[in-house]
């Protein structure tokens, strides 16, 4: 992994080989943690955050939902993210902030459990590597997707990621790349952290929020973006089957920015991208690199 020289742990700036924590913390026993993922990019008028405020209201509302006492603002967040961007001297990064359960109470009661919060930046390419353009594999996994009876789907909670993890390494373990849950009722739900598209005569289709997702903000910019472009979406429940006979697939998250899949369970969807999934990953990084004036708001220069 490559490092940076400092992270942000509770208001102060560490050198990174300082980050560390007590081997009693209460997430590293119960899962008490809810992070957050969002890019850093290079524009022509110099670094810009990608929807911060976006993604860290999303973790505030994650804290209430799971009743962590989060100890700092949405500003105070996206203050200190900028600073660590300028400190560590980068002009794209991948950043990841972390509320999790510190040291001090052992057992299922968080009553007395303080939260910590970290805000890591870190170089981070294309998650899928040099597949993130030509295209990847996936398997539907045997593995469900966690339903709202459980765990919340969408926080996005350290535990939940224990269910994409299973599922992840079943589909490498059989040589594919990804792998792509159900819900318990069949319908196609997410891949392992990432949402899914299909292309279907011209329609882009997407799973509701009820089949058991994380609101992407990425899956609502791949939304924003298609109206503008005036393609049409429709967000409905999407069978397995749909997936093999769909014109076009791809999958998209922050980390996976925008990513086409060619095959699902060994049925060939394409050779490569398809022209809409061609055409949202270019509008994608038009916006994210400032070169969309429409969509300018969503950038937060450092």
């Amino acid at each position: 992994m490559k490092t940076l020289k400092k992270i942000w742990m509770n208001g102060k700036f560490v050198a990174w080989k300082d980050a560390r924590i007590h081997v009693l913390t209460h997430a590293l026993h119960y899962g008490t943690a809810i992070f957050e993922g969002m890019r850093c990019y290079n524009t022509s008028d110099g670094p810009a955050v990608f929807r911060m405020r976006d993604h860290y209201k999303r973790l505030a509302n994650g804290c209430k939902s799971y009743q962590f006492s989060l100890r700092y603002s949405v500003d105070k967040m996206c203050e200190a993210t900028r600073k660590l961007i300028r400190m560590n001297k980068v002009k794209e990064c991948y950043i990841r902030p972390i509320v999790y359960g510190g040291y001090g109470s052992m057992g299922l009661s968080i009553m007395n459990v303080p939260f910590d919060l970290a805000i890591v930046a870190i170089p981070w390419g294309r998650y899928f590597g040099e597949k993130a353009e030509k295209g990847i594999s996936c398997e539907v996994s045997s593995w469900k997707r966690i339903n709202p009876t459980v765990l919340s789907p969408h926080v996005k909670a350290s535990a939940n990621y224990l269910n994409s993890i299973l599922a992840k390494r079943e589909a490498m373990d059989e040589g594919f790349d990804e792998a792509i849950m159900l819900t318990d009722e069949g319908h196609v739900s997410e891949g392992t952290g990432e949402n899914i598209f299909i292309v279907r005569n011209g329609e882009l289709v997407t799973p509701p929020l009820y089949d058991d997702i994380l609101a992407g903000v990425t899956r609502e910019t791949v939304m924003a973006l298609a109206k503008e472009l005036d393609i049409p979406v429709k967000e409905e429940p999407i069978l397995r089957d749909e997936l093999y006979t769909a014109d076009e697939v791809f999958l998209c998250g922050t980390a996976a920015e925008i990513t086409p899949v060619t095959s699902v369970d060994k049925r060939k969807i394409s050779d490569g991208p398809g022209e809409i999934t061609k055409q949202l990953r270019q509008g994608y990084f038009d916006v994210v690199t400032g070169k969309d004036e429409r969509f300018m708001k969503w950038l937060d220069f450092v």
